[in-house]
């Protein structure tokens, strides 16, 4: 008989393609791990990896059961939710998806809270492209995700949760720093950075920078908003960063400036997703709301700031 155990090493080895972590993500010994996969494919009587250069990958008969096992997964993830939650048990983990746009800068002080409300609650945090995330959290590889807007899957709810502002921020020797008012044609032919092409991040700075007239730089993208704004700090180029960034102590106005045009009213939409059968939706979504309220908070202050 198949074990949930053997469809997880299954599962885990089809995500990482490597032995070694897959063995480590699990706890076990690599020599286990080959075991249990033999054990498996035996009883099954299908082969569902072959190796190649870069590690294991799936055969077309793998790639057919690895839909299923996902979902025999998710369902373990489910009864046992639903068990905390008849017992009115909120223990145990939440796998946590976020970007890194948002979370390093606002999660901090939401955990702080979570904990004292339910000091056995575990969350474990995953930061990731948002789109990816989507897709893992329909999988149930994730049990919630902190993502901007729109988040798109089958039998997700969606909670939305906060507008933030988008700030130009630009070098603090550039010539827009020193002009009183600007408009919207002084910037363009500008040149701004952006992070990998994936995020929502890029699409949104994209559209922005049509609208003003003005280029993403094509030939790199920052691996972070810290990357993005030490780069502009330098003199690079121009880019726009989230307000509760600049305002956190990892951004900051030391090494850029703010320069926006008249009327500049960019945001992005920020909200939460889990599934809809999940057993701790209502949890979920006492989560959204303790980070709803603490971004909007932040986001008051920095608006009486301005």
């Amino acid at each position: 008989m198949v074990t949930l155990r053997q469809i997880a090493i299954f599962a885990k080895l089809a995500e990482t393609r490597n032995m070694g972590e897959a063995a480590v993500a699990l706890g076990l010994t690599q020599p286990a791990l080959s075991q249990q996969l033999r054990t498996l494919e035996t009883r099954l009587g299908l082969q569902m990896f072959e190796r190649v250069p870069k590690g294991m990958q799936l055969t077309p008969a793998g790639r057919d059961l690895l839909g299923p096992a996902r979902s025999v997964l998710n369902a373990q993830r489910g009864f046992e939710d639903a068990a905390d939650r008849a017992a009115e048990r909120f223990i145990g983990s939440i796998r946590f998806g976020v970007t890194p746009t948002i979370g390093p800068y606002l999660m901090p002080s939401v955990i702080k809270t979570l904990h004292r409300r339910y000091p056995d609650l575990r969350l474990f945090i995953r930061e990731g492209i948002p789109d990816i995330q989507h897709g893992e959290l329909a999988a149930g590889e994730l049990d919630m995700v902190l993502s901007p807007l729109p988040v798109a899957g089958h039998g997700l709810h969606v909670e939305p949760l906060f507008r933030e502002p988008l700030r130009i921020v630009v070098p603090p020797d550039d010539r827009l720093d020193e002009r009183a008012r600007l408009q919207t044609g002084d910037f363009v032919g500008r040149t701004f950075l952006t992070l990998d092409h994936r995020h929502h991040y890029h699409r949104q700075l994209l559209e922005i920078c049509t609208a003003l007239g003005s280029t993403v730089m094509a030939d790199y993208e920052g691996t972070s908003l810290d990357a993005v704004q030490q780069m502009v700090g330098s003199g690079v180029g121009l880019a726009i960063l989230p307000e509760l960034y600049i305002r956190s102590d990892a951004g900051g106005l030391d090494v850029v400036r703010i320069a926006e045009p008249a009327g500049w009213q960019e945001y992005r939409s920020v909200g939460a997703a889990w599934r809809q059968t999940a057993a701790f939706a209502e949890l979920y979504g006492e989560i959204s709301a303790i980070i709803a309220k603490e971004a909007r908070s932040r986001l008051t202050v920095s608006s009486k700031a301005n």
